[in-house]
Parts: C-alpha cells; structure tokens; sequence
C-alpha cells in the first residue's frame, strides 16, 4: 500500500511513499517514549530552542525548495507557498524566543510561604493534520509542543505525503533527537488504535468537523485531552463608516488566498443596504478579473483545488444553492480550455440572494466562491453573521467605536480581525468556538493546552 502525491494542476502523479504498517507505528511509539524521558527534562530548554532556532534558518535556506514541494503536492500559488515557509520559520523563531517566559513558573499570592504553578510536559502528542497550510498546521502545534519538552507524533493528510516526510527531515537536521518528532505514513483506518495507546497522552486536529468528532470521540473514551480547530464560514460585516475602497481590496484576498480553501477564509460577506450595491458591483468585477492557472505561474492568483473531489464536492453546492434560488453574479463553473481541463479548477464565484435553504447560507464552501448578504442594520448583520453553526474567525469593518464594541462582543467567533483580515500570528490564541473545534493554539495559552499545570505550595 503507498501514499501517492499528485498534481492537482495536472492529474499527474509526482512519487509514491510506502505506508507504514502496524509494527512500523509500534516502533515509533516506543521511540517517542523513550525520547521523551530524556528530551523533557526543563534543564533541555535550552538545547531545545536551539534547535527550533535551527530549524527556523533551515526553513528560510530551503524556503524555494519546499515551496515548490508544497505547490506541486496540494497546488498553493508559489507565491503564497512561499510566503507560508517563512510563516513557519517565524513560528519557530518565536518560541525559540519565548518560550522561557511561557514556561516560567506562575507565582500566585496564597497565605503559604509559597505559591505557584509549573509548567511540566505530558509526553507523546498526535497531531493530525490537514492539506490546505501542509507545512504552517504542523509547525504552529510542534514549535510550542517540542519547545515545551512534548514529543510529537504527525499523521498529515494523505495527499501531502512528501510535505510530511520534509518536515520531519527537517527537524532531524536541526538537532532534535531521534524521536522527537516523526511522521506515522498511515491511512485514517489506523489513527484510532495510536490515540488508544497508553503511551499517547493527547491528540490535536485541524480538519474538517467529521474528523474533528472522530478523532474527539476516540480520544475521549481514553481520556485523552483533544485540541480541535476545525472548519470555518467566516462573516465578513462591513458597514457605511468603512474605507470601501480598502474592505474590497481585502475582501478578494480573504475569499481566493490558498485558492479559498482555508478554513479562517471570509467566505460570508454581509453588507449594510447603504452601500450593498456598490460593493456587490465592484467585488464582483474584482473577482472576475482574477486570473486561474498554474500555481507555479507567478501572475496566477486561483490555482487549483487540492483534489478533483473537493472541485466536485464545491461545483454541486453552487448548484444547489441556485437550485434553491440563489443567483450567480460571476463564475458557477468548472473553467474551460486545454490549459485546464486536467488540473481541479473552479471559476472565481460569487452568489447573492440566497436563500436560508441553500448550501451557501448554512455551509462551508471550501474553495473560490464567495457569499453576498445585504443586512439592514448593525443587528441584521451580527444575526446572519452568528447564523451558521461554526465560529472560527470574523471580519468587521467600521470607523464607528461604538459598532466595533458591539461586533466584539457580539459576534460569536474566536477571533475578530476590525478593518483587517484573519490570519493566525504566533504571538496571539488561536481557535474556534461552537461547531469550529475547542481549544487554542499559539503563544502561552496554545503552548499550555498540552502541558501539565501543576499546581505547588510550600508551607
């Protein structure tokens, strides 16, 4: 049995990776174990973000090389690839940086001599991962996670196998021990029986929310602690105090970046009736005139969906909602032309007028299709902004205080970018509420989810 890597601007089928067997996942486990009882220790901190510093160099000095491999595999534009190397390398910088603060010992005033907590590692941790940001999912969770003394355990997307295979190759040249980071080449049949393992003490996923219950069912039945980020209908609000000119311009690069398919992506754009039309007209043209090709083309702004699945899983969901009702302002359609027609293309695409029966109100739409809403007032757009049942991240724009304060507290996501986009920074908590996963990600809370507050006192 192999893990193939293809194309999914041509349909070719670049390498195949043998997968790992039963006996294989036993080795690793067993590695990781005995790693971690000498990786762990708090007197490590210092070799270990050495490493991640190390790792961070290696990162910027390959960053063409692995861009490449990222854009071949999963179709990201090169530009965007590249971009999410140096993301990575960031990443890693910071908490090479801080992870010191982030450990140190919290001391909270009691009527004992002395009071704290202390931050100690818990072991093995399995991350599985998803296709859409292959390099920047994994090393948001393992820069925190190795940092801390935790030993991780990858089991990636099965069409990003060469990304999977690099990034642990990269954390070897590094320094990290042996163990210390590898990568499980098996399918989703196998995950439950590693997340069963006694030796495995948490589990972490970014994908959709039929994996995310999964993988939090297994977990939970061994007791395990589960950190989910899951998928995402980002509301996109913007109102008559805005700079239009601006919340258009963005509003193109939050829909199309990584070719939509991102789970923080804007995808539902609720506009106030003063100002829908122009909106509508100017978004719509900015939309149509994006250029869809291949992603190694630099002037390419759409490439390719990931797989010709998720192309068709997307092209039937616009054609249900205009079935439903909505109507089609620009695209719908799979693009024609010899350029095309073998790679998992869709036209940039944006509907308005949609019914609450139709796939674009109520779901995701993962890839290049954008959503348009006209809302009344303030009220009208925190409604059909909460109106869906996942809660990632939003998108608010104003020059009103008063609206901001409102949009703030109101909107029911984990992150509110006001006059920006979304974009995850290490230095910030990152995830999702209700249907869009539990737990956070990046700086002191995310590198926490995973480490053991152990409460001290001395009397």
């Amino acid at each position: 049995m192999s893990m193939k890597s293809i194309n999914p601007a041509t349909g070719e089928t670049l390498k195949e990776f043998p997968t790992h067997s039963a006996a294989d996942v036993e080795k690793a486990l067993a590695k990781a174990t005995k790693t971690f009882a000498a990786f762990s220790p708090r007197s490590r901190l210092g070799e270990r973000t050495a490493w991640l510093a190390k790792t961070s160099d290696i990162l910027l000095r390959d960053q063409a090389k692995l861009a490449k491999m990222m854009t071949l595999e999963m179709g990201k534009p090169i530009a965007q690839a590249e971009a999410e190397v140096e993301k990575c390398a960031l990443g890693c910088r910071h908490y090479a940086e801080h992870a010191e603060a982030y450990l140190a010992d919290e001391h909270i005033k009691t009527d004992k001599a002395a009071s704290y907590v202390r931050y100690l590692p818990i072991g093995p941790v399995l991350a599985v991962m998803p296709w859409n940001f292959p390099f920047w999912q994994v090393f948001r969770f393992a820069a925190p996670a190795l940092a801390a003394g935790n030993v991780g355990l990858l089991k990636h997307a099965s069409n990003v196998p060469e990304c999977a295979l690099a990034i642990e190759a990269i954390f070897a040249e590094a320094g990290f021990p042996d163990g210390a980071f590898q990568t499980l080449m098996i399918p989703s049949s196998m995950v439950n029986a590693v997340i069963a393992d006694d030796r495995v003490r948490a589990t972490t996923l970014t994908g959709s929310e039929g994996a995310g219950s999964k993988v939090a069912e297994a977990s939970g039945k061994y007791l395990k602690k589960t950190v989910l980020e899951l998928g995402g209908s980002d509301p996109f609000i913007v109102m008559p105090s805005a700079d239009l000119d601006l919340a258009i311009k963005t509003a193109v690069t939050a829909r199309v970046q990584n070719t939509g398919q991102s789970c923080i992506a804007s995808k539902r754009f609720i506009i106030h009736g003063d100002i829908y039309v122009p909106f509508a007209q100017r978004f719509t043209a900015a939309m149509a005139a994006l250029k869809v090709g291949d992603p190694m083309d630099r002037t390419v702004q759409v490439g390719p969906l990931a797989t010709p699945q998720i192309r068709d899983e997307l092209a039937k969901q616009v054609e249900d909602s205009v079935k439903a009702g909505a109507t089609v302002l620009t695209g719908g359609k799979i693009p024609p032309g010899p350029s095309l027609s073998k790679g998992a293309f869709y036209e940039p695409t944006v509907l308005a007028f949609i019914p609450e029966n139709a796939p674009a109100f109520y779901d995701e739409l993962f890839g290049p299709v954008a959503s348009l809403f006209r809302a009344k007032d303030i009220d009208n757009a925190i409604r059909l902004a909460n109106a869906t049942r996942f809660g990632l991240g939003s998108s608010v724009w104003t020059n009103d205080k008063a609206e901001e304060a409102k949009f703030v507290d109101e909107i029911e996501a984990g992150f509110t970018a006001i006059n920006g986009m979304v974009a995850s920074d290490p230095r910030l908590p990152f995830g999702g509420v209700k249907a869009s996963g539990h737990g956070r990600e990046l700086a002191a809370v995310g590198m926490r989810e995973f480490l053991n507050a152990k409460t001290v006192v001395r009397s």
